[in-house]
């Protein structure tokens, strides 16, 4: 607890009238968007970065907790004081720092609202990509927090994809940058998406784009929600890549017709359609949409004719959880992701669900990249009616999970997902999270008790973990052998086709690839997984095979070394999973086929540049293309050793306790 002198302090250390205690202000700041309530001891509403970076000082000194919130839309309980100590509210710190466009890049705080960035690249003909349905609202320290979406992630990725650079106010209080033109790993991936748990932004780079030349937007009617989802499948299958590709079912349709008046056709499902690009490119594309849409038994196909009515179009769309909310009091907003492919089932899982428990649903997607969102409307002053929504919530994302998806796409894990998270993950790829935490906030105080199990927690009823696809038998004796090493504490040279050495490991245990060449390729979701020993010409060219395309270069040597090395630019925007064999021998699974997934810290694009510190890639899941990609231009391969930072070397410790790995930049 603060005494009265540490508030004096803290006060001292803060611009004037930055502290706030009442218990008025106390109240106002106990809870998000979400049920769940946490009381902090103060508020600290922060006028610079300098307060940002005085107050966690003061708080590392006194090892109090501390949270940092934005506009608090967070919908999984992230933005809770579960230990009490202070919030960080960084609303005010709301400048537009700088703009330029033939860098493409805005230098942003973290409190400017999405929307205020909008209409400022409007202005300049650009656009920030990343629009989740709150932003309006959210701040860009929350998107970059919870690495959030939204609609048009389908085409332009979620909020990780648009992050270039991240200053940063660590959990001991010292002010850091991370880059992605950063040498070593990828560092600055770890805070996206981290929910606060590793640090607190205080300046943000984001990546901005010139407005596209035109927008299409479509609005086609089905006789059933299965089939809209079935016409989803076949839209990305044909190789067409919309801007936006939203499903919504009758229940929200209606909601939002009764709401906003937005033109929706009597339907049993809509698709919300939006192209975007060069005026003679989009041409065919839209042709082609409408061909597929009515093939798939759409009886009302329409364009929006212009700008007034695709807005409005768009009104019914943003305004569906508020359209839910007339129904009753609360509306529970689930977050779960699906491989595409797998969209009817989840479909009539979700109505099975709440039919049994006498609920009524809104079934909204993100239809393009599988990630649902079910809106059901109930009133938390029931008990017993918020215990079954509750339960139905709960069995929606177990479903999920068993059709190969993820339990959130872009609402986070906060609270809400953090025990569910055991079903979802190995214990294994559990443990390296916890140390990755404890790694850069030891004494954990930075939003703790958020994202994963807690110690000693039992699990969620109901559900057993299912275990990932299995290993091949190359990678099963490899894992084995790395385990027998380990166990005699034996070091051991991290290598595939050791192209990248001028020689040979003497001395050492060589962990090498060699002879992992396995490719799975799923036309369904357009994502392949490939053992790291593979050379991406082979890679290609199996690829090509079966129709498929990649944008990796066909460079010698293995994937695996490829991506450790990561010799090029935007290879982490196709970047979906690996498998991670550490050096104890146990396997972290991280991420999968969905193109969505935000739970848990992004170790997969960490591992970019890692050189073989930190563990052997033994196969990555990415994203691939129906038609020819222009190939990512190759760098130089830095071969160097990785920088000797504070935040490196204890990263390299939670991979690698026993210092085992030694890599190419050793032995070279």
């Amino acid at each position: 607890m603060l005494a009265a002198p540490d508030m004096e302090e803290l006060s001292s250390i803060l611009e004037p009238g930055s502290l706030l205690t009442s218990e008025a202000d106390i109240a106002a700041y106990s809870y998000d968007a979400a049920l769940d309530r946490g009381r902090p001891e103060a508020v600290v509403l922060a006028a610079t970065g300098r307060d940002v970076q005085g107050a966690v000082a003061f708080c590392a000194r006194r090892k109090t907790p501390f949270t940092a919130r934005g506009a608090g839309t967070n919908l999984s309980g992230g933005c809770i004081p579960l230990r009490g100590g202070l919030i960080l509210a960084l609303s005010r710190l709301n400048k537009i720092l700088e703009i330029d466009t033939a860098r493409g890049m805005a230098v942003v705080e973290p409190g400017v609202v999405n929307l205020n960035l909008q209409k400022e690249l409007e202005k300049i003909g650009h656009f920030y990509a990343p629009d989740p349905a709150s932003f309006k609202v959210s701040t860009l320290g929350g998107n970059i927090a919870e690495n959030a979406g939204g609609p048009r992630c389908l085409k332009y990725g979620v909020t990780t994809n648009h992050v270039l650079a991240l200053e940063v106010v660590m959990p001991d209080g010292s002010l850091e940058k991370f880059s992605l033109e950063d040498r070593g790993p990828e560092m600055l991936s770890l805070l996206v998406g981290a929910e606060g748990t590793l640090g607190v932004v205080t300046k943000a780079w984001v990546k901005i784009l010139p407005l596209p030349q035109t927008i299409r937007t479509f609005l086609a009617g089905f006789g059933s929600l299965g089939a809209s989802v079935e016409c989803v499948s076949a839209i990305i299958a044909a190789g067409v890549v919309p801007r936006v590709l939203e499903a919504m079912d009758k229940t929200t349709v209606d909601s939002v017709e009764a709401y906003a008046h937005a033109g929706y056709p009597k339907a049993e499902a809509v698709l919300l359609i939006e192209l975007d690009g060069r005026v003679e490119d989009l041409r065919g594309d839209a042709e082609l949409v409408e061909r597929l849409c009515r093939s798939h038994g759409a009886s009302d196909f329409r364009a929006a004719e212009d700008p007034i009515e695709r807005e409005k179009l768009w009104e019914g769309r943003r305004g569906a959880y508020a359209a839910m909310a007339r129904l009753a009091p609360n509306v529970l907003v689930e977050d779960g992701v699906v491989p595409r492919d797998r969209l009817p089932e989840i479909v009539r899982r979700i109505q099975e669900i709440t039919s049994r428990r006498g609920l009524r649903a809104g079934l909204l997607f993100h239809a393009g990249d599988g990630n649902i969102h079910p809106n059901i409307a109930y009133d938390e002053r029931n008990a017993e009616e918020t215990a079954r929504v509750k339960e139905a919530g709960r069995e929606i994302l177990q479903a999920c999970v068993e059709l190969g998806g993820s339990l959130s796409g872009e609402h986070g894990i906060g609270i809400d997902k953090r025990e569910a998270m055991a079903w979802l993950f190995s214990p294994e790829t559990l443990a390296l999270f916890r140390r990755i935490k404890n790694a850069w906030d030891p004494d954990n105080l930075a939003n703790p008790d958020k994202l994963f199990p807690l110690s000693g927690s039992a699990a969620m009823p109901g559900f057993k973990r299912s275990s990932a696809r299995p290993l091949s038998p190359g990678a099963r004796a490899l894992s084995d052998r790395v385990r027998a090493w380990s166990r005699e504490g034996r070091k051991m040279a991290v290598c595939g086709s050791l192209s990248k050495m001028s020689a040979p490991p003497e001395g050492l245990e060589r962990a090498s690839t060699a002879g992992l060449e396995r490719v799975e390729i799923d036309l369904k979701n357009y994502v392949a997984a490939a053992e790291a020993g593979i050379s991406p010409r082979a890679l290609r060219s199996a690829l090509a095979q079966r129709g498929a395309y990649c944008r990796f270069p066909a460079a010698e040597g293995s994937l695996g070394g490829l991506l450790a090395a990561r010799p090029f630019p935007g290879l982490r925007d196709d970047i979906l999973g690996m498998r991670l064999l550490l050096s104890d021998g146990s396997v972290a699974e991280l991420g999968g086929k969905v193109v969505k997934n935000v739970a848990g810290y992004d170790v997969a694009r960490l591992l970019l540049g890692s050189c073989g510190t930190l563990g052997i890639i033994l196969d990555v899941t990415f994203k691939i293309y129906s038609r020819h990609q222009e190939v990512l231009p190759m760098g130089k391969i830095e071969l160097s050793p990785m920088p000797i930072t504070a935040r490196f070397l204890a990263l390299k410790k939670a991979f690698d306790p026993a210092d085992l790995w030694v890599t190419a930049s050793d032995v070279g």
